[in-house]
């Protein structure tokens, strides 16, 4: 459960986790495992017998799944697998050969870049890396003065002879440093917090509440840790004690892989290999999302704002239509409201002759004022009540009536709930906003026999799947917008960051969270620009445009109006210049997103990601990196003022000034409100383009490329058309730039080089061209 704060009315929820046990003094029901003897050795791996501290014994299977990967699984049934993979295996392991030793009572098993070794007796586990260096140490485990444990280490613990929960531990060295668990609000390093796997509605962004858990972490030390389970898993990351990582897993085994690094891209390649690669939304989707907001919509208001869209030069690609495109009161029954949208055929064929896409939004629950209703739930296509009837539960927390959930795991539902959805992207609609999803109740029941402890948190990734195969099979994409998620829903892009706060604190917790989320996976992240719920100041919808037009994807949405005309003309002003930069930087952006979904790197990234050896990385979380040359710091308060960590290796050109700073320092800055701390690294080549009211779907055309520091560089560009790489070399007094692939390059731009460093002649593909020099990307200009 989480920490509920004094005196403060506890938030209500549906679907609250169960809790497990808390023991009376002098209790302990904590059986460890004490000793072991090998049972089998394979070429993969090996099975020992464990002796645990009540006498018992179990069985532990250490083996590869996969160049250093290693997995460990303790068990009373060798067999058992982990309870909500009755809906889908969260994780996909494939055999892999390994190098076993045993020797004078330890075992060696040797995965590549991964090396585990095991003592039997005493039992012990360690991980080192290839030359030995100890990665991650079992915790043996240590009761204080009183004689109290003080953590569980290898082991289960049992009430009343049954077990609840197996767990894990590791020693934690001081300096060591965690992040990771999905999309968590809190401080990026999680060291000192207890990260509770359950999605929940997270009311607002700002605690340790998250739609999307991910029960994974990353080390500063060169590993990750991944624990296949549904269910609500706790890592007590040194909070009960400093110098230990516990792991609670409440199912019927412990079933966790270690992941060798040594940096944290290579932990998340092989993270992808286990859990599937990301999935990369089409082009159009990396353009401006514009929404409706969170209130009465018609049909004359969408077409009058993408009007105004368009005679305004906003660049859109996206207008999403929110709850009130349906009657409100019988949401999501997924049928347009025929007094407030008479024509959506009409519309949408307008819209699109516009150059918009058009998004809907959803969520996988019915009002029982709908007219579906009933007959849906005569059929069965909703989860039960444990004594069988409909589960009608208060998902909206009370704003709006309660609902029915459809449960996914009955073929016959997935098919009604498809085909509400079939007809509405036959019509024209491009992509859903798949909202909600983490409302299933731990006493409710599935068509498969899942309960809703079992289901809740694969409930997103089974509501996202069906969404994703249909939309793929009529309109030939798999993207959705969604909320809530878990492991493996990387596979599910976008997602955004929920509901937060229109709040100047809202928006670095929201910077917290897409940055935590990265390092858990997912690289295809958005929040609602201006912030969901209350209506931001200008100063504060500026900022937080700026914010979103650099972020790996951008969306415009909340309670209230987020249209920029809405807002005084100087923040509309500030607010379109920055989504024109962002069309400008679409070759750069869409090249990052190509590499994210091929390697897992996120787009946005902690700047760990880049610099893993340098300490300050690993502790700065209010900036980023957005791919590898451009280092973003939003501004998150009114003055205008704040710190900058220029990470280490590299020199940093101000993207306003051309200033160039030598990196692994510290600024103190004050910028006004039209520009937003941007800083590109020395030696980047930027592909630029002039920005359009839309992204367009053929290859880039008239590219500029920005040579920053007119200094020697190489980045691959890549494009519907191919990948082009492009290097630049600096002999002397002379810059050349070569291209190879279909990427057409029009002019180059010097940019961040003063005077002295400017070449005197400059050469693309080998002939001569002019160039202008300018200071930076933008023009610091009010």
């Amino acid at each position: 459960m989480p920490y509920r704060p004094p005196l403060v009315p506890y938030e209500t929820f549906v679907a609250d986790p169960p809790d497990l046990p808390v023991r009376a003094p002098g209790e302990d029901g904590a059986a460890l495992v004490g000793r072991a003897e090998l049972v089998a050795a394979d070429p993969h791996g090996v099975t020992v017998k464990a002796t645990l501290s009540d006498g018992a014994s179990t069985v532990v299977r250490v083996d590869a799944a996969g160049d250093g990967v290693i997995r460990v699984r303790l068990a009373d049934d060798p067999q058992a697998r982990g309870r909500a993979a009755r809906a889908a295996p969260l994780v996909h392991p494939g055999a892999h050969p390994a190098t076993v030793t045993v020797a004078d009572g330890r075992v060696r098993v040797d995965a590549g870049a991964l090396v585990a070794e095991l003592g039997l007796d005493p039992w012990h586990l360690e991980f080192r890396a290839p030359d030995g260096r100890l990665l991650l140490a079992q915790d043996r485990g240590v009761r204080d003065i009183s004689g109290r444990r003080r953590t569980l280490p290898f082991g289960r613990s049992t009430v009343d002879g049954a077990t609840v929960a197996w767990h894990e531990s590791f020693t934690a060295p001081g300096d060591e440093r965690f992040v990771g668990f999905g999309e968590k609000f809190t401080p990026l390093d999680k060291r000192g917090q207890r990260a509770l796997m359950w999605n929940f509605d997270a009311f607002g962004g700002e605690s340790d509440r998250s739609h999307k858990n991910v029960p994974f972490y990353l080390s500063n030390r060169g590993y990750g840790v991944l624990v296949d389970s549904g269910l609500p898993v706790q890592f007590d990351v040194c909070q009960s004690t400093h110098s230990s990582v516990q792991i609670l897993v409440p199912d019927e085994l412990l079933d966790y892989y270690v992941l060798a690094g040594p940096t944290p891209a290579e932990v998340l390649d092989r993270f992808d290999g286990l859990t599937g690669r990301p999935y990369l939304p089409p082009r159009w989707a990396f353009g401006a999302w514009i929404s409706s907001g969170f209130f009465p919509d018609t049909q004359q208001r969408v077409l009058e704002r993408a009007r105004l869209i368009r005679e305004r030069g906003i660049p859109c690609d996206v207008l999403h239509l929110d709850c009130y495109w349906q009657v409100a009161g019988r949401w999501s029954e997924l049928r347009w409201d025929a007094e407030a949208f008479p024509d959506p055929d009409g519309m949408l064929r307008t819209l699109a002759e516009q150059g918009f896409r058009v998004c809907l939004w959803m969520n996988p629950y019915l009002m029982t004022g709908s007219p579906l209703y009933a007959e849906a739930a005569e059929a069965g296509y909703f989860l039960r009540h444990p004594d069988g009837g409909t589960y009608v539960a208060d998902v909206w927390h009370g704003s709006y009536p309660a609902s029915a959930i459809v449960d996914f795991t009955n073929p016959a539902a997935v098919e009604w709930f498809t085909g509400l959805l079939r007809p509405l992207l036959a019509q024209g609609v491009a992509v859903f906003k798949t909202d909600f999803a983490e409302g299933v109740p731990a006493d409710a029941l599935a068509h498969n026999g899942m309960t809703g402890v079992e289901l809740h948190n694969v409930y997103a990734l089974l509501f996202n799947d069906v969404v994703a195969a249909v939309t793929e099979e009529v309109a030939g994409h798999r993207t959705v917008w969604a909320r809530s998620s878990y492991l493996g829903g990387q596979r599910h892009s976008a997602q955004w960051s929920g509901d937060v706060n229109a709040t100047w604190p809202g928006m670095a917790s929201t910077l917290r969270g897409g940055l935590s989320h990265g390092l858990s996976g997912v690289p295809f992240w958005s929040h609602d620009t201006g912030g969901f719920h209350g209506t931001p100041d200008p100063d504060l919808y500026v900022r937080w445009a700026q914010f979103g037009a650099l972020s790996p994807l951008v969306r415009l949405h909340g309670t209230t109006s987020r249209l920029p005309w809405d807002f005084p003309a100087e923040a509309e002003r500030h607010a379109v210049a920055a989504l024109r930069l962002r069309y400008r930087l679409m070759p750069y952006l869409w090249s990052t997103a190509a590499r994210a979904a091929r390697t897992g790197v996120p787009m946005m990234r902690a700047l760990l990601v880049d610099t893993p050896d340098d300490p300050t990385a690993w502790a700065t979380d209010l900036q980023y990196r957005l791919g590898p040359d451009l280092l973003v710091a939003p501004v998150l308060d009114p003055s205008g003022v704040r710190d900058v960590y220029l990470p280490a290796g590299d020199d940093w050109i101000d993207a306003a000034t051309g200033e160039r700073h030598v990196g692994g320092r510290h600024l103190r800055i004050r910028v006004p409100l039209h520009r937003m701390p941007l800083y590109v690294r020395h030696g980047a080549l930027l592909p630029l383009v002039d920005p359009a009211g839309t992204v367009g779907d053929g290859p880039f055309r008239d590219v500029t490329l920005a040579c920053f520091g007119a200094v020697g560089g190489r980045t691959v560009v890549h494009d519907v058309d191919g990948d082009t790489e492009i290097e630049a070399v600096r002999d002397g007094t002379e810059l050349r730039v070569q291209t190879r692939g279909p990427l057409q390059v029009g002019q180059l731009v010097l940019a961040g080089v003063g005077d002295a460093g400017l070449p005197a002649r400059s050469l693309l593909n080998g002939e001569a061209v002019a160039v202008r020099s300018v200071p930076g990307l933008v023009p610091d200009a009010g």
